[in-house]
């Protein structure tokens, strides 16, 4: 058996009903096959791949909050320490109910690889807890990220770890833990990222998964001769990446046509209204069903479809696992171009597979969302220097780097005989840089 197949065994033996986790695993160490084989005897004696997908720490705790009616609450909290070999532990802190140690290490294995293709010095981590804030007041909100916060700062630091926003922590969970953080450790450092622009944080910060998604599809049409002007795309999800997805979608020139949250999905065919959307999901923090009343030429639907309409680009911008095998067929027989992932993972392996044997152009998230991160880093950089940058020049370091980005994925693919398969691309590139710095600090 090979060392590739003796370590997925591994891991799926050792991390037993931890299915993301495994299929993150997989991926990566299928794409890399090419090299580990090439290097078999040394990676083994070294114990690479094993140092690999064990994480350096993961930490799991309890979470006690009282609600407003003076009840005591317990949820759980998560941070998986995954990889330090390039940089302090960098990788958001996740707050929905389907969270558990599995769903965290998954993201944190994939948040090597993504930060790694950034070029920038953050290694891979990642957090959160099963706590829900839908339906909870602030003061709900607060209780929890200071209880939350009072255990989680005893493990990170600007030059150890820095957390970030992730699905249910926004700026205002990111402003209580923050302000919780300070209080104990009695540090007004970097040890956050996401940060109100008071105190600390980035402006372009808001905006950088959703802009460098689409700086990255702008890039991998230009390189085939194309490009977004007068392209019809559909985007999944109604959060902070799929509003500035389609923000950015159609400044370049693309018309985006649908959006999505938990409970159903939206078709507007004549172009989602940005103003709207943020109106419905960032202010009132309401369901799309309250779209209709804005535009009522659109059509709001029950349940899951947005893949079902003809289009150009496909953006899923939600979550894990949300663009399955008979969704990646209907978007091959209506004619896709390139699926492009702006959340993590969130298209199943044989939909991946489907879409990539039907030559279209896929781009996994961990390229083509990692420009959040990259953000990440740069307010990592201005905290460090005590400055804070203009919305032009974080935008423009933005673009540099998901342009570079591409251009790495597309020539590892090429050096090693994958032309075209950017998940091949990706996963080769992020490793090798891990690799060189593994192989430099020794076994540890």
């Amino acid at each position: 058996m090979s060392y590739v197949d003796e370590i997925i065994e591994q891991v799926i033996e050792k991390n037993p009903s931890e299915p993301e986790f495994h299929q993150a695993v997989r991926e990566v160490l299928d794409s890399i096959r090419v090299v580990v084989d090439a290097n078999e005897e040394k990676f083994r004696k070294d114990a690479l791949l094993e140092r690999l997908v064990n994480p350096e720490r993961q930490i799991k705790f309890r979470v006690p909050w009282i609600d407003d009616n003076g009840n005591a609450h317990v949820n759980t909290g998560y941070r998986v320490q995954f990889n330090s070999a390039i940089g302090p532990y960098k990788g958001g802190l996740r707050l929905h109910p389907s969270v558990n140690l599995g769903i965290i290490k998954f993201l944190g294995f994939e948040q090597i690889f993504k930060n790694s293709l950034t070029g920038l010095p953050i290694g891979g981590g990642k957090g959160g807890s099963d706590f829900d804030p839908k339906g909870k007041s602030d003061r709900e909100i607060m209780a929890f990220c200071q209880s939350f916060m009072t255990e989680l700062c005893k493990y990170i630091g600007a030059d150890t770890d820095v957390p970030a926003g992730d699905i249910g922590t926004g700026a205002r969970e990111i402003g209580y833990m923050f302000g919780q953080y300070k209080r104990i450790r009695g540090l007004f450092e970097g040890v956050l990222t996401g940060k109100g622009l008071a105190y600390g944080g980035s402006l372009a910060r808001t905006e950088a998964t959703g802009y460098g998604l689409l700086y990255l599809v702008d890039e991998l049409l230009k390189s085939h001769g194309n490009s977004l002007e007068g392209k019809t795309a559909v985007v999944s999800g109604a959060g902070n990446v799929a509003i500035y997805a389609i923000q950015k979608a159609q400044q370049l020139g693309a018309k985006v046509v649908t959006c999505s949250d938990s409970t159903g999905w939206v078709y507007d065919p004549d172009g989602i209204d940005v103003a709207a959307l943020k109106e419905i999901k960032e202010v009132k923090r309401a369901r799309l069903t309250e779209y209709k009343n804005y535009r009522p030429n659109s059509e709001y639907h029950e349940g899951r479809g947005v893949w079902s309409i003809k289009c150009d680009i496909a953006l899923p911008c939600a979550t894990q696992n949300e663009l399955h095998l008979d969704d990646a067929k209907q978007l091959v027989a209506n004619g896709v171009l390139a699926v492009c992932e702006g959340a993590n993972m969130p298209t199943t392996e044989d939909a991946t597979k489907y879409l990539q044997e039907n030559g279209v152009w896929f781009v996994p998230g961990k390229a083509a969302n990692a420009g959040g991160v990259a953000t990440s880093a740069l307010e990592m950089s201005q905290n460090s220097e005590r400055l804070s940058w203009t919305f032009e020049e974080v935008d423009s370091k933005l673009k540099d780097i998901m342009v570079n980005l591409y251009h790495n994925i597309d020539d590892a693919a090429k050096r090693y005989g994958f032309e075209g398969n950017y998940v091949a691309g990706a996963n080769i590139a992020g490793f090798e840089k891990v690799l060189d710095a593994m192989n430099a600090q020794g076994i540890v």
